[in-house]
């Protein structure tokens, strides 16, 4: 049996709080309005209000993440070095996302592709940003000889820091809303233009749902609870990056069904719910493999980092087990150079008279007899 369908509004939950016998607070905001403009003037300046909550955006989050690497013992000034080449990268992902999942807002009839370089008018797809984004800073942290566990988890809370002030340029452009609603956090839209391309079975309506806001509040929530989970202490190094994944997936499923606006679907569903499914099962993989706790005897930030940066190479032994990963993708040494001491092959003649390699005692800052008496002890402290 089909059950009837029912519309229940705001005006059903102020008469259900007036049964109750509960007064409603006085003042009660009736919606959010939008802005007048997409820009910001400054005396004889412009400027684009979405590039700002962007740009604003990638600063939070750079100073969050220097600061989670400074407490790992790293150097904040490689996340610099990292952002100046990953963000670039992120923006480029994100737009090509949003150009490939939405291709016919380019393309076609009446379209026309030269829009695809207008990112201040919108369209940057997340999901793309944060893999292009990600693999360029694993590249660059790599070779510059981060850990980068250490640096994933730094990480971890930066980005949806980012992701929840850049969402207010949503705000701005009145773009990325909900079905309508009648609740009072309700976003009005009072562009002609973008209320012509609102679904026909919503003509008419001005009051929608602020799926920009739903997902700012959620992202940071999100970055509060990565900070808790680091504060705990229990979480693998690395993992912590999982838990974004799991998190922002989450909220971006069921913030992306709310949504009204025109997207291409694969069986049914809009790509970027795909794309969210895709998240959740990723990062569930990833922080459940191995166990997402760590063990008597793993490694900590501080134990890992501060042997990269002073020794100049890493040293990469064997996995011990302190994390129970490879470590040879992770750990590398500076500017890229690795040396394996696992590797029966290296010359002799590359060993100095304490059998340390040369390319070790030659980064400096570490003694060659504490190195070997480690290495014979079979302590792999270097994560």
């Amino acid at each position: 049996m089909q059950l009837p369908q029912t519309h229940y509004g705001w005006d059903d939950v102020n008469n259900l709080v007036s049964m109750l016998g509960v007064a409603a607070p006085a003042g009660l905001v009736a919606k959010i309005p939008s802005p007048s403009s997409g820009a910001i003037d400054i005396g004889p300046l412009s400027f684009r209000a979405y590039g700002l909550m962007i740009a604003f955006g990638v600063l939070a989050g750079v100073w969050l993440a220097q600061k989670r690497f400074r407490d790992q013992g790293g150097n904040p000034d490689d996340i610099i070095s990292i952002a100046m080449w990953a963000v670039p990268a992120g923006l480029v992902g994100a737009r090509l996302y949003h150009v490939i999942t939405d291709n016919q807002l380019y393309f076609g009839n009446g379209r026309d592709p030269i829009d695809i370089f207008k990112i201040w008018q919108g369209g940057l797809g997340i999901p793309g940003g944060v893999f292009l984004g990600t693999l360029m800073g694993l590249y660059m942290g790599k070779r510059k000889g981060v850990d980068l566990r250490a640096g994933l988890d730094a990480a971890a809370p930066a980005i949806p820091l980012a992701q929840a002030i850049g969402r207010w340029g949503n705000w701005w452009n009145q773009e990325l809303f909900g079905r309508p609603t009648d609740a009072p956090w309700a976003v009005e839209i009072t562009d002609p233009f973008v209320l012509a391309d609102v679904p026909e079975q919503y003509a008419g309506e001005t009051l929608f749902h602020p799926t920009f806001l739903y997902e700012s509040l959620w992202n940071f929530a999100l970055v509060g609870l990565i900070i808790m989970l680091t504060r705990w202490g229990r979480v693998r190094r690395g993992r912590l990056f999982a838990v974004y994944m799991i998190g922002y997936g989450l909220g971006r499923l069921w913030v992306e069904a709310l949504r009204i606006d025109p997207a291409n679907t694969v069986l049914g569903l809009r790509v970027n719910i795909w794309m969210s499914i895709f998240l959740i099962g990723g990062g569930l993989w990833w922080l459940l493999s191995g166990g997402p706790l760590r063990k008597p005897g793993d490694t900590t930030g501080r134990d890992a980092v501060p042997a990269v940066a002073s020794a100049g190479a890493h040293a990469n032994g064997t996995d011990s087990g302190t994390d129970g990963d490879d470590d040879s993708f992770w750990t590398t040494g500076s500017e890229g150079a690795e040396v394996d001491l696992t590797d029966s092959s290296l010359d002799e003649a590359a060993l100095d008279a304490d059998g340390v390699p040369e390319e070790i005692v030659a980064g400096g800052g570490t003694d060659p007899g504490e190195l070997e008496r480690e290495l014979a002890s079979g302590d792999d402290t270097t994560d």
